[in-house]
């Protein structure tokens, strides 16, 4: 437990170092350094205030009814520029190295850029504008939901990661049922010519192979002794057997081959056109995590009592765990569904109002938040967000989460 403390400490310390944004202007008369988070000025609109000498750029993300997009409104010694005066641009090189390019135009009293700022908002921005023969050139970070992680550290963690690709998607229907013996490994052993029981060889709760002698008969015809043996290997259900009886025809021994059995699966009628024979279904025994796999054989065409058909499937159970009569849950594979790109469910995690992976570049961790489609078993449809082939953090995602959120990068319009 120390260990992981120690681990988990070192991580949470990890991003606490320089992650501060830096503003500076290299406009013909002035420039400013660097600016710590806590110091970046702010406009009046609440946006970045970008000054160099008496010109300044107030630039800020407007989504308010819209999606994300740049507006500026220009000033010269703290009065407003008319937006047609002013030739501006602004450049977002993300982690990766992507490029937006954003060109203004006025509107209204304004600047408004010409596309949309895509989540997340982290990037390097520069920013370049033009006024009365003058060019002013910015350029600051502004991240959020990044963290730097040294791979050493990470692979102590625990945190791994996968490449984003297509994926299967399997609709799994539950059910649940019994165990019951497998008819065709059910044999019900009698003597073959009537006559006394001389012995018998086998107890009920017995395990036999087939060919082992279960008990001996005298023929009441050739007054000789033969052996009754068993057909099949399993375990001695029944024994109706005692020396000095008469055989009869009735059954002497019953034995029940419990290497595979079936389980009979209640199907309401509202699913009953979903699950079909040859599915593939995992049965778990109701008290426990013990399960198996296995396949849909039939699904009878008659309802019972209430309303239910019941679907049969056969099932390995060499350890003989699945008892007949146990009580089961099952999960049955009744549609699937081959998608371009998914992630797993375990790769999620919740960041502002988004659902996220951490995509993995280098050391270094970013959020990105997914349009995400259906979700069936372990994967969840990505329609959005992370690009194919992108290695995203599958296990320990909350470590990544917990790092990024002590970095205290925040969204910054």
């Amino acid at each position: 437990m120390k260990h992981w403390i120690v681990v988990l400490f070192a991580l949470l310390i990890a991003a606490c170092g320089a992650r501060d944004e830096q503003a500076h202007g290299t406009g013909e008369d002035a420039g400013h350094g660097a600016l710590a988070v806590d110091e970046v000025p702010k406009g009046t609109r609440g946006g970045r205030l970008l000054a160099d000498g008496p010109f300044a750029v107030e630039l800020a993300i407007f989504e308010t009814g819209v999606p994300p997009e740049y507006h500026a409104w220009p000033t010269l010694n703290g009065q407003p520029v008319p937006p047609e005066q002013v030739d501006l641009t602004v450049e977002l090189v993300r982690l990766g190295g992507q490029v937006d390019r954003f060109r203004f135009a006025p509107q209204g009293d304004f600047l408004r850029g010409d596309g949309v700022v895509t989540e997340p908002h982290s990037f390097t921005v520069s920013v370049r504008a033009a006024h009365a023969g003058k060019t002013y050139v910015w350029q600051f970070d502004s991240f959020e939901g990044r963290t730097t992680i040294d791979e050493a550290m990470a692979r102590e963690a625990g945190i791994a990661t996968e490449v984003a690709g297509p994926a299967t998607l399997v609709e799994i229907l539950p059910l649940y049922g019994r165990i019951v013996p497998d008819p065709a490994r059910h044999r019900e052993v009698n003597a073959r010519f009537p006559g006394v029981i001389r012995s018998v060889r086998r107890q009920a709760g017995d395990t036999v192979r087939a060919g082992d002698t279960l008990a001996t008969v005298e023929s009441d015809q050739s007054l000789e002794t033969y052996a009754v043996k068993a057909p099949i290997g399993g375990v001695v259900a029944t024994r109706d057997a005692n020396a000095g009886e008469l055989s009869g025809e009735r059954t002497l021994f019953t034995i029940v081959d419990h290497s595979a059995v079936w389980a009979e699966l209640s199907v309401f009628p509202r699913d009953r056109a979903r699950v079909r024979p040859g599915a593939a279904v995992t049965v778990r025994l109701a008290d426990s995590n013990i399960a198996t796999e296995g396949r849909i054989e039939r699904v009878d065409v008659q309802a019972g009592a209430n309303q239910a058909v019941t679907a049969r499937a056969s099932l390995p159970n060499p350890d003989g765990h699945f008892l007949p009569g146990s009580f089961v849950t099952a999960e049955v594979a009744v549609a699937a569904r081959e998608v371009p790109l998914a992630v797993r469910k375990s790769a999620l995690q919740p960041f502002r109002d988004f659902t996220v992976v951490f995509e993995k570049i280098g050391d270094t961790y970013e959020v990105r938040m997914l349009e995400l489609g259906d979700a069936h078993g372990d994967w969840v449809e990505v329609l959005g967000g992370l690009a194919l082939g992108a290695h995203y953090v599958t296990a320990n995602s909350y470590l990544v989460k917990a790092d990024v959120e002590k970095s205290g990068a925040s969204h910054d319009h």
